[in-house]
């Protein structure tokens, strides 16, 4: 058992992103990861999928989930999207303030891929 002082997100790699993991493979877990990301107006994750399920809870700001052949699902403060395993998809901020958001993986690490099924190297602690 753990009781954990969470970080506050930090700039990261890629552009627009602060991300801190406030639970995951460090701390034990082998089937459940928890990140706390804060995305700036106008940036983005890569696309990407992973293995495992994901809940994205939005706490503040807007954002959009861009799926499938064009598809866009829009979300906001007090929304929780969920993305099944093997999905293609990216989350993009598409509001004027930064979007805070809270993740849960279905995996400890979590397996990230890009479109072309390469492995992407995240820059933080899965």
């Amino acid at each position: 058992m753990h009781v954990i002082t969470n970080a506050a997100p930090a700039a990261s790699p890629i552009p627009g992103i602060q991300h801190t993991t406030l639970a995951g493979s460090a701390q034990g877990l082998k089937q459940l990861s928890i990140w706390q990301q804060v995305i700036a107006p106008g940036s983005a994750t890569p696309p990407h999928t992973h293995d495992c399920e994901e809940v994205v809870m939005c706490l503040a700001g807007r954002g959009a989930l861009l799926f499938g052949d064009g598809k866009r699902l829009e979300f906001g403060a007090n929304q929780t999207v969920v993305i099944p395993a093997n999905q293609l998809h990216q989350i993009v901020n598409c509001g004027d303030e930064p979007m805070h958001a809270v993740a849960a993986f279905g995996r400890s690490p979590v397996v990230v891929c890009l479109p072309g099924g390469q492995p992407l190297d995240l820059p933080w602690p899965t």
